[in-house]
């Protein structure tokens, strides 16, 4: 995933590019109360027979349905060609791709150029969709992040292997500990990150998991500048290392009942890792965390694809005192979606707590264009075994523009404001969550 974010004070084509962004946004808005309750797209869903599999009824369309269009037919139109991104109407055992390059640009990363994409498909007819995702950029700041993230259904769904392969030279900054943390105490770090993650999950219940994993996390070359403004290094003061590793097992219990794990319009998520890093896997310190992510896909009306989707996700150090870049911070989630407002790193601490509500609406009858509202809120503490701080708020509205109809990717751009003057621009393949 690329998160593409800024925070302080926009230089003034950037500001103009704001002006001209939610111009269009406004004037977008307007189908929306026009088209609100559209339902060209609407696809009932069945259980299948074994129980755990949602599968796609045939679909009727009503007489006055406008052809759903993607970016693939959107260019092949331009070439007299048509249905480019696939020939059928759902994902199968035939890879459904979608790719896509673009240039960003950041306060902390200067230009950015990224190739992002994902692919969908099924092992077998009843199988769940399998994933690949995989989201590289090279920045002006001469940044290097390369992720490979996987979820692999097996043939009859009693198996999910789930990967996470990274690979980071990162130049970024650190604001200190906790959530009342000052954005002037900005103190710019340097490193590079290697990890391995691998979690293999077994069904034990209609769409109900539980299973074992391992996590391998290797900070190296880590150095600092110090704080800009001059003060005692936050990083110091907790313990400067040039090189940590945190290693250990998992265990894993997830309940997943999404139509779409890309982008879902249905169903919960819900998830719960718990970690434990000890010296004889290797690593630095001893310490335990438990994560916890919980996600809810509520499709407000039959009549449209509209959709209220809601997001919780808490991380918790239980024992042990992790290595400065290991403690739970903004946008270090797996897929990097938590915080949109704020800068990567913003906050950092022992304990993290993440709320996100977003509401998903479409703009154009032929599902093209979309749009989204959505509001989050997090709260952090500082060094472990110290209290939660004040809660940090950010909200904003955001453009889906769409990918590939098949898969329902889209390219997200979203536009987040947060507190502080932090602010950003927020570019993804696929939702956020």
């Amino acid at each position: 995933m690329c998160n593409i974010a800024n925070c302080k004070h926009l230089p003034p084509d950037m500001n103009l590019l704001l002006k001209v962004f939610f111009t269009l946004f406004g004037i977008l808005l307007i189908p929306v109360l026009l088209h609100a309750q559209d339902d060209s797209k609407f696809i009932p869903l069945v259980k299948h027979p074994k129980g755990d599999t949602i599968v796609p009824k045939k679909i009727t369309r009503r007489a006055d349905t406008v052809a759903q269009l993607d970016m693939y037919d959107v260019i092949g139109g331009w070439f007299g060609k048509k249905n480019l991104s696939s020939k059928t109407d759902s994902v199968g055992a035939k890879p459904v791709l979608s790719v896509v390059p673009a240039l960003g640009y950041t306060l902390q990363s200067k230009l950015a150029l990224t190739l992002a994409g994902n692919i969908e498909f099924r092992l077998s007819p009843d199988a769940k969709i399998s994933t690949i995702i995989i989201n590289t950029a090279y920045t002006q700041t001469k940044q290097i992040i390369i992720p490979i993230q996987s979820s692999i259904w097996s043939k009859n769904n009693d198996y999910n292997f789930v990967g996470d392969i990274r690979f980071l030279k990162y130049p970024e900054s650190t604001w200190g500990l906790g959530s009342n943390s000052n954005i002037n105490n900005e103190d710019p770090m340097d490193y590079s990150f290697f990890r391995f993650s691998e979690q293999v999950l077994h069904r034990i219940y209609p769409n109900v998991f539980v299973g074992v994993g391992y996590i391998f996390d290797d900070h190296f070359n880590i150095s600092e500048k110090g704080a800009i403004n001059g003060t005692l290094s936050r990083y110091g003061l907790y313990g400067a290392q040039g090189h940590t590793i945190s290693s250990g097992p998992t265990i894993n219990v997830l309940l997943d009942s999404r139509d779409n794990s890309i982008n879902a319009s249905r169903g919960w998520y819900a998830g719960a890792t718990f970690r434990d890093n000890t010296d004889e896997f290797g690593s630095t310190r001893d310490w335990q965390s438990l994560v916890l992510d919980v996600r809810t896909y509520v499709k407000l009306s039959d009549q449209s694809d509209n959709v209220l989707a809601l997001w919780s996700y808490d991380w918790l150090v239980l024992g042990g005192y992790p290595p400065y870049l290991d403690l739970p911070s903004t946008t270090w989630d797996t897929f990097s979606g938590t915080g949109r407002g704020y800068i990567q790193g913003r906050f950092r601490g022992s304990q993290m707590l993440y709320a996100e509500a977003e509401y998903r609406f479409g703009i154009t009858r032929n599902g093209l264009l979309g749009g989204v509202v959505f509001a989050n809120a997090e709260s952090f503490s500082a060094a472990p075994g110290t209290l939660l701080q004040s809660i940090q708020p950010a909200f904003g509205p955001g453009i889906r523009l769409k990918l590939n109809k098949v898969s329902k990717t889209n390219i997200a751009i979203d536009y987040g404001i947060g507190r502080q003057g932090s602010r950003g621009v927020f570019i993804n393949v696929g939702e956020i969550f």
